[in-house]
């Protein structure tokens, strides 16, 4: 991260899920917000699957912070969109499908993430006016079904995690901007350049057979490295935080 300035993450929920929920360590990790939102959900797996996006957040933000990952405190903005509070230079965007988790952490500006099945399918004839531009429309009905379908999955990712990235969610509609044909360049409805490169865009095959949409935004802040606690947050906050604990510890 401190050479790209981001990094995103992926794993099994599974893998990250405590034997059990009970466990007593769980609380002082996930901290008294998200204890009380997983214990307000009623369906087993949500709560299993929340439980395990909040540990794997928290263990890469503090891998980031240089932190413990119980002193990553976890918050969400209107819409639902987790920050990290304290640390607004960090930038938080979740995504999950099946049995995938993915977590981004952008350090320059915002981050989007999404993942689908990459054996999913979806009908090109159902979705092209509600999802794709005239000039994408153009394209995909050239391509072969398969090929077609790749593309439109790769279009449908990307699209997601770029309005996850804007804090736009499904709100915004995906016939408001395009992808080039690499699906590296931003572009207007009629197919024109609409960024000057402060976005970047990938996707990514993974090897259980799903696909990784990332939208990148670089905000112009630079390229200091350094992610650590102790030296991001304003030393004033930093002190006052310091002795609340320690007060509190006594």
């Amino acid at each position: 991260m401190a050479w790209h300035g981001h990094v995103v993450v992926h794993a099994s929920w599974r893998g990250w899920l405590p034997a059990t929920l009970a466990d007593p360590r769980l609380r002082p990790v996930l901290g008294a917000r998200d204890w009380q939102r997983l214990h307000a959900l009623t369906d087993p797996q949500a709560r299993d699957r929340f439980a395990a996006s909040r540990l794997l957040l928290k263990h890469t933000a503090g891998a980031v912070l240089q932190t413990p990952p119980d002193a990553v405190e976890l918050a969400s903005k209107a819409g639902g969109r987790p920050y990290l509070r304290g640390c607004d230079q960090i930038e938080v965007s979740l995504s999950h499908t099946g049995d995938l988790l993915v977590v981004g952490l952008n350090r320059r500006g915002r981050i989007g993430v999404d993942t689908e099945r990459g054996d999913r399918r979806i009908q090109y004839s159902a979705v092209e006016r509600h999802v794709c531009t005239p000039a994408e429309r153009r394209r995909l009905a050239a391509l072969p079904e398969e090929e077609q379908q790749r593309d439109l999955l790769r279009t449908w990712v990307l699209k997601e995690a770029y309005t996850k990235a804007l804090g736009q969610g499904m709100r915004m509609g995906f016939t408001q901007f395009g992808f080039d044909p690499d699906h590296r360049a931003l572009l207007t409805p009629t197919g024109t350049p609409a960024s000057h490169g402060e976005w970047s865009f990938g996707t990514f095959a993974l090897d259980g057979g799903h696909l990784i949409g990332v939208a990148c935004h670089d905000a112009g802040y630079g390229d200091e490295g350094d992610t650590a606690v102790s030296t991001m947050l304003d030393e004033g906050f930093l002190g006052e935080v310091v002795d609340l604990l320690g007060r509190t510890s006594r």
